[in-house]
């Protein structure tokens, strides 16, 4: 049984060892419909419990194709709906149960503590579908889009990232020293990294470089990254912060400083940090990347469920 919480905390040549199995099954999934499960349907019987504390499109929709793929099941619960929710259960008990009823539990939510108090308890896999430090799906399923894209490893590739720090940007720092690849972030200042991030980076002997000039970021980048200035549960002055990131905006002139074939990432959902004719523009691959979730995450699994070949 093996978690799937933080990119930190994978080894390198598991991640890699993801993408290659997804790779495969993309491929082999060309003539398939939709729910027509994987052959072998290396999941069969198996089920994989939702619960989400934030909202989710993406994230819902691309695990329960994962695991109808690897011919399992789901269930999605919201935590309002649960004892553990409204009747004061413990996350100890509510653990136990699901362990009971579940093959594997993916939780997304705004509490890092509670992933790592589900884990102390669980005896199966868990999965981080997001928490206020990660993103660990999303940021895996776009490093293998970057490489089918550019059809080489992302440790040959500039990437850049401009806007907000972030969950995502944080698994992204991760990736980029598990990856090996530089990575370029383009912030206000006051937006930077926290120093818990740019101390695991140093003590793993990697470096990032930030700068608070888009430009300067996206020199000779072969990626640009990006997600929303404005989160969900964003506790700030919205407007100000909108206009602290007003120079940050990606727009089709930052594409003159990188790489002539540099692409445009973006993991939705978008808001005002980039504008329409770049998202929908012959740089932008965001539908691309968002289906890819399906393929990685059904590696994911494979992962946690000790059935990745």
């Amino acid at each position: 049984m093996k978690h799937f919480i933080n990119l930190k905390d994978i080894p390198s040549k598991d991640l890699r060892k993801i993408i290659l199995d997804a790779k495969k099954r993309k491929k082999q999934r060309k003539k398939l419909n939709t729910l027509e499960p994987d052959k072998g349907s290396p999941l069969k019987g198996k089920m994989l419990v939702q619960m989400f504390e934030k909202a989710s499109s993406r994230t819902r929709i691309s695990f329960y194709l994962a695991i109808k793929q690897l011919g399992g099941g789901t269930l999605t619960l919201r935590s309002n709906e649960l004892h553990l929710g409204q009747g004061g259960e413990t996350i100890a008990d509510t653990a136990k149960i699901l362990s009971t009823y579940g093959d594997g539990f993916m939780l997304r939510t705004d509490d890092d503590k509670k992933i790592e108090d589900f884990k102390k308890h669980l005896t199966i896999p868990i999965i981080n579908g997001l928490s206020p430090s990660s993103h660990p799906t999303q940021v895996l399923s776009d490093i293998f889009t970057v490489e089918e894209i550019k059809k080489k490893p992302i440790s040959k590739l500039k990437i850049c990232w401009i806007g907000d720090s972030n969950n995502v940007l944080d698994s992204l720092i991760a990736a980029s020293v598990k990856f090996s690849f530089r990575l370029s972030i383009g912030c206000p200042k006051k937006f930077v990294p926290g120093k818990q991030v740019k101390d695991w980076v140093k003590k793993n002997k990697k470096k990032i470089f930030i700068y608070h000039d888009p430009k300067k970021a996206a020199l000779d980048a072969d990626v640009i990254f990006s997600d929303k200035v404005i989160s969900l549960n964003d506790k700030v002055n919205k407007k100000k912060k909108i206009q602290q990131f007003q120079k940050f905006k990606i727009k089709k002139e930052i594409f003159n400083y990188t790489k002539k074939n540099c692409i445009f990432l973006h993991c939705l959902p978008r808001g005002d940090e980039v504008q329409e004719d770049v998202f929908l523009g012959k740089n932008s691959h965001v539908w691309q990347q968002a289906l890819n979730r399906v393929h990685v995450q059904k590696s994911i699994l494979l992962y946690c469920f000790g059935k990745l070949r």
